[in-house]
């Protein structure tokens, strides 16, 4: 098992502290934002369920907008929609139209969200990291993250 799942199984027992999961995945990836959403069954919609490092000046503005996501919109909603891992090198840069205006506000720069698969391989949740500076998340990171996200499904 890779050092980035490292202490996560421990976090994932019984009803899972989110927070603490999400803030465990960031130090095993050497981020400082992310998030992880819930795909609410009643509305199809991703549901945010935790978040860390959104800076204070912009959460009033933005939680309102990463609360309920519809598939196929921005980083995470993509990842969703095409059951795949979606990276963006500089979010403040993307020209592809992936990144909402909103989510520049964020200064996040490197980006990765993956999808989190049932066992029926529905979507059943979303799993996001960031850095500050840009980065090109490597084939081992994207595995490593799938990983996660495979121990996230179970209790998810």
């Amino acid at each position: 098992m890779s050092h980035r799942t490292a202490g996560l199984s421990a976090l994932l027992v019984g009803t899972p502290d989110w927070n603490a999961v999400l803030a465990r995945t960031l130090d095993n990836f050497e981020c400082v934002t992310g998030t992880i959403h819930r795909t609410d069954l009643q509305t199809g919609l991703l549901t945010l369920i935790a978040h860390a490092g959104i800076p204070p000046q912009v959460q009033a503005m933005l939680l309102p907008k990463i609360d309920n996501i519809p598939f196929g919109k921005g980083i995470a909603g993509c990842a969703a929609s095409r059951k795949e891992a979606v990276q963006l090198c500089n979010l403040q840069e993307d020209l592809g139209g992936i990144a909402k205006p909103d989510a520049r506000k964020t200064n996040v720069q490197g980006a990765l969200a993956v999808p989190v698969l049932g066992t029926d391989g529905k979507v059943i949740g979303v799993l996001g990291i960031g850095k500050m500076q840009p980065y090109d998340f490597t084939a081992e990171e994207i595995t490593d993250l799938n990983a996660v996200a495979a121990l996230i499904s179970a209790q998810i």
